[in-house]
């Protein structure tokens, strides 16, 4: 019975996956976003979380540990300095899983893993769109409707303006023919 078994083998021996994993979480920190199949992506995403949580206690031992897991000394330089500095306020869901189309040859799904801080446009975009979550307020309405009626004023004036009726250059034209 497969009782208890939750992580996805990936059709490797468990040394290729840890291997390939590994690869794949450096790349990750290096790069901030990768692309990938899904199933990768998500298991991806369960190996390397807690790797960035213990990036954000620099100790020599979380160090030793980090480095035990990636293989490799530019990587734990990176996620120590650049990437810790990123997500310490952050509590956890240090990536981002975005489902892509499917790939020619063989089919099979395709998605980027990003860091969620290092993406620019997300970012952006969520502090300048949040709004204020109240339904019940008369200040909404109040300031919705205050620029309606100063567009209207305004629309009266410049029909009231003369307007030019012909232009020289369609006088000239109509002389020619």
């Amino acid at each position: 019975m497969r009782h208890g078994k939750k992580i996805n083998h990936l059709g490797r021996t468990d040394s290729h996956r840890k291997a390939m994993l590994s690869n794949m979480a450096s790349s990750l920190i290096l790069h901030k976003r990768i692309t990938t199949t899904l199933a990768k992506a998500k298991a991806l995403r369960t190996y390397v979380e807690p790797i960035l949580t213990k990036s954000k206690n620099d100790t020599t031992h979380s160090r030793r540990t980090v480095f035990q897991l990636l293989q490799n000394k530019e990587v734990v330089t990176t996620l120590f300095r650049e990437v810790a500095e990123k997500i310490a306020s952050r509590p956890g869901g240090y990536t981002r899983i975005i489902k892509l189309g499917n790939r020619l040859g063989d089919n099979a799904s395709m998605a980027i893993v990003e860091l969620v801080d290092f993406n620019e446009v997300y970012g952006a975009e969520a502090k300048v769109e949040k709004k204020s979550t109240r339904r019940r307020g008369s200040g909404s309405k109040a300031k919705a409707a205050a620029p309606v009626a100063a567009t209207e004023t305004t629309t009266e004036e410049v029909v009231e303006a003369p307007v030019q009726e012909e232009t020289s250059s369609e006088s000239s034209e109509e002389e020619k023919a």
